[in-house]
């Protein structure tokens, strides 16, 4: 009679172990790229939804601020708004900044001009440290490079 071995060996056992192992994180590296992609579209779609707002709270009060506003949001505490007056005291917006700092873990900053006919909101985007996105009272929405690394800027209109 002949002896068969039945079943897999050693070897091949951990040679199978070790190509799931490598599929596994090649598939965990490509989920958090998706993960701050959709964090950078979650925070373009809220100041999209902002601008729309802002027109809004102008046709209703002719101007966006009664003097210059600078409003800061950070994203390690995004629901202590600083200096959000007139425009950025409206509940929808401080909802969208919340939104967007939360989304980013970084700065955000809306400002209006001191005659209250511009504004501009500026948040750095989850993927870089050096690049947001602006949207502002003249319609553009737009990215943008930021001066200073993890911190929004004081724009009332994007560059």
């Amino acid at each position: 009679m002949k002896n068969l071995k039945k079943g897999f060996t050693l070897i091949e056992l951990l040679v199978v172990v070790a190509i799931i192992g490598i599929l596994a994180s090649v598939v965990l590296a490509s989920l958090n790229t998706a993960r701050a992609k959709g964090s950078d579209a979650a925070i373009k779609a809220n100041l999209a939804n902002m601008r729309a707002q802002a027109a809004i709270y102008y046709d209703t009060n002719n101007k966006y601020s009664a003097a210059a506003v600078t409003c800061t949001v950070t994203g390690a505490n995004p629901n202590v708004l600083t200096g959000c007056t007139d425009l950025f005291a409206d509940a929808t917006m401080q909802s969208g900044l919340k939104a967007a700092a939360s989304a980013s873990g970084q700065t955000v900053t809306a400002t209006t001009d001191s005659a209250g006919g511009l504004y501009g909101i500026e948040a750095v985007l989850k993927t870089s440290t050096t690049a947001g996105w602006c949207v502002d009272s003249g319609g553009k929405s737009e990215a943008v490079t930021l001066a200073t690394a993890n911190t929004a800027v004081a724009v009332t209109a994007c560059p």
